[in-house]
């Protein structure tokens, strides 16, 4: 399977749409359920970051002032995952961010993005929530760093995945769990994921 690239964004809000800019970005490559490579970098935009969220993730603004300009970390960025699909921990979030900032470097932002919030709603409902550090508490996965700075988000998301399609093969016997089938799978109806993942097992079958 291709790489896939799993993104998280530090930022100094909600919502590009109400004036928050990213703060910090990171990106972690996945191929074959292995980290392959990482991109890191704080970035300045000039725009104040309220003292809650310097409590939050522990990011100032003198550490963002000193940082690479916006513009030139998202072109890095950008160059760094290329053509891969995107992975994010509440992608409805991330994906407006990626799609900001590039828009701000006058860059383009083709890349579609998987959710593992949908995702894991629908493979592990009986979780007790769906936050990434309980989830990965849930699974037994090792917490990377510290949690809300981007490249410790990034991995815990990335390892997440990796456990994610560790299982598709595993309990549902899904052969190749590519990026195709998480888009379909993370826009399923719940009582319909069974059926889903069963016709893609038997395909598989099928074929071999």
């Amino acid at each position: 399977m291709p790489p896939i690239a799993v993104i998280d964004f530090e930022t100094t809000g909600i919502s590009p749409g109400q004036g928050a800019r990213a703060t910090e970005v990171a990106i972690v490559l996945l191929e074959q359920g292995r980290v392959v490579d990482r991109f890191q970098s704080l970035m300045k935009t000039g725009v104040w970051i309220p003292s809650f969220i310097t409590q939050l993730t522990g990011i100032t603004n003198a550490m963002v002032a000193n940082a690479p300009d916006a513009a030139q970390v998202m072109q890095d960025a950008a160059r760094f995952v290329g053509d891969a699909p995107m992975v994010a921990h509440n992608a409805s979030f991330d994906s407006k961010f990626w799609q900001a900032e590039l828009a701000l470097a006058d860059l383009p932002a083709p890349q579609p993005f998987a959710c593992t919030v949908l995702l894991s709603r629908r493979l592990y409902p009986q979780a007790p929530s769906h936050k990434l550090g309980t989830l990965v508490d849930f699974h037994g996965l090792p917490r990377t760093g510290q949690a809300h700075r981007a490249l410790a988000d990034a991995e815990m998301a990335a390892a997440l995945l990796a456990h994610m399609q560790h299982d598709l093969r595993t309990l549902w016997r899904v052969a190749e769990p590519s990026y195709a089938l998480l888009q379909t799978l993370q826009r399923c109806a719940k009582p319909k994921v069974g059926a889903l993942l069963a016709q893609h097992a038997m395909a598989a079958v099928a074929v071999a």
